[in-house]
């Protein structure tokens, strides 16, 4: 986690940078840019927008995010709070995608609004050097090093270099006698940024370096422990696009590499990182940000709300009251009235969480949050079916159809508890507004 610093220090410089650069340009087009006079409403919050679901189907604009973003931008083309755009998507660049939203939303939208779930890859400096095999579609190999990754080896090249080893497809077999290409370099650790296009191709292969602690040119080892490093993005089963039901996303390719790499050894796969929402790393960077642009704005008051609209409930919501608890908790540890009350309320002291350095490394990294809660807001234009009910107890849960969230992350019916059901991202932003008592001028 150490590896963080630099870059929030490079961000943190390049947001002031930025300010200094643009203070006074009220009447830019850019939606964070000059000061604010002293006599508009002033916001001590902040949203936090999921994308697909919410703000787009595909590539169809949802008609109510044109309405929500009317009320969020000034005739100036400036934000009246502070916004971030915080997507599980993994297959572009931040700059990309914050190109994709300004032309879709008609808004100016920088890339320091956009958190990607590739994004925290940044901190993970003790593999930026070594070589690491990417998994995903689109771009892969430029995402990974712009994240910072300088050896970098793609799915496509080891099986160009190994083409006996992608059979499943009979087209794609070598026509004739075909030999192993001298491949060198092994493979150290695998990132997975995303739902690839031929699963059957990138299962293998990952099966294939993982058993072979990254040397293909062996034989499977199956009893080999631990294996190679794993790090992967994005989480989410399904995703919503244009068709009526959720399409599969990365946390299903997940579950496939998970059964697969199990039935084979015996053993669970295990993954040296997960990132992308509902990581609590994800929202404290997304209120990292948020900062940033009150910074830049020149705003007076902290924020000390977020709000995170969302329409998946086992990503944007659990990760919303995930990241919420831990902002309680953090209140409570500095706080003895709010402390007793809790105890008061569980009737042990055991439900305090205890400080533990490893996991809250990333406090004094990206610095200690302002913000005292995190609400979830739950909109019905997406994944989100009103009609199915989540049960209330945890021993009832039929993980398979119920609770898709990940392996690794406990089914806890209170954090896919929405704060607000709202039809869409237009009423989202009403009930925030109002509950804020905030009317931008």
């Amino acid at each position: 986690m150490k590896g963080l610093m630099p870059f929030c220090r490079a961000l943190y410089t390049l947001i002031n940078v930025q300010a200094r650069r643009k203070a006074g340009n009220v009447g830019s087009r850019c939606g964070f840019c000059g000061t604010v006079s002293s006599r508009k409403p002033q916001p001590s919050f902040g949203l936090l927008f999921d994308i697909d679901g919410v703000l787009v189907r595909g590539k169809m604009l949802i008609p109510a995010a044109k309405k929500a973003f009317e009320k969020l931008v000034d005739s100036q083309g400036q934000f009246v709070v502070p916004v971030v755009f915080v997507t599980n998507a993994g297959n572009c660049l931040r700059q990309t995608k914050a190109d994709q939203l300004s032309h879709i939303l008609g808004v100016p939208i920088t890339q320091e609004q956009v958190i990607m779930s590739h994004s925290p890859l940044r901190m993970f400096k003790k593999y930026h050097d070594k070589c690491v095999l990417v998994s995903g579609q689109g771009p892969v190999l430029d995402i990974a090093k712009n994240v910072g990754f300088k050896n970098v080896v793609s799915i496509d090249m080891l099986r160009e270099s190994f083409p006996l080893l992608d059979m499943v497809d009979h087209n794609r077999r070598p026509k004739l006698p075909s030999k192993n290409l001298m491949f060198i370099v092994s493979v150290t650790a695998t990132i997975l940024f995303g739902e690839p296009i031929r699963w059957e191709t990138n299962l293998q292969l990952i099966i294939d370096v993982l058993l072979t602690n990254g040397n293909l040119s062996s034989v499977h080892q199956t009893q080999t422990l631990p294996h190679l490093p794993l790090l992967a993005c994005n989480m989410d089963l399904m995703w919503m696009a244009e068709a009526q039901s959720p399409r599969f996303g990365h946390g299903t390719f997940l579950v496939c590499l998970e059964n697969i790499y199990k039935k084979i050894t015996g053993k669970d796969l295990k993954y040296e990182a997960l990132m992308g929402k509902p990581s609590e790393l994800t929202y404290h960077f997304a209120e990292y940000l948020i900062r940033g642009q009150v910074m830049q704005r020149q705003w007076k008051l902290p924020i000390t709300s977020l709000y995170a609209i969302g329409d998946n409930l086992m990503t944007d919501i659990y990760g919303a009251n995930l990241y919420n608890r831990y902002l309680e908790e953090r209140v409570a540890r500095k706080n003895p009235k709010a402390k007793a009350k809790m105890v008061a309320a569980t009737g042990s002291t055991t439900a305090m969480p205890q400080e533990e350095e490893s996991d809250n490394m990333w406090e004094s990294e990206l610095s200690l949050p302002s913000a005292t809660s995190c609400k979830s807001v739950l909109v019905c234009t997406g994944v989100y079916n009103p009609n199915a009910e989540v049960p209330c107890d945890a021993n009832h849960c039929i993980k398979e159809t119920v609770f898709h969230g990940h392996r690794d992350f406990r089914f806890d019916p209170a954090l896919v508890e929405p704060g607000h059901i709202v039809q869409d991202v237009a009423a989202a932003v009403d009930l925030i507004f109002e509950q804020e008592k905030f009317v931008p001028q």
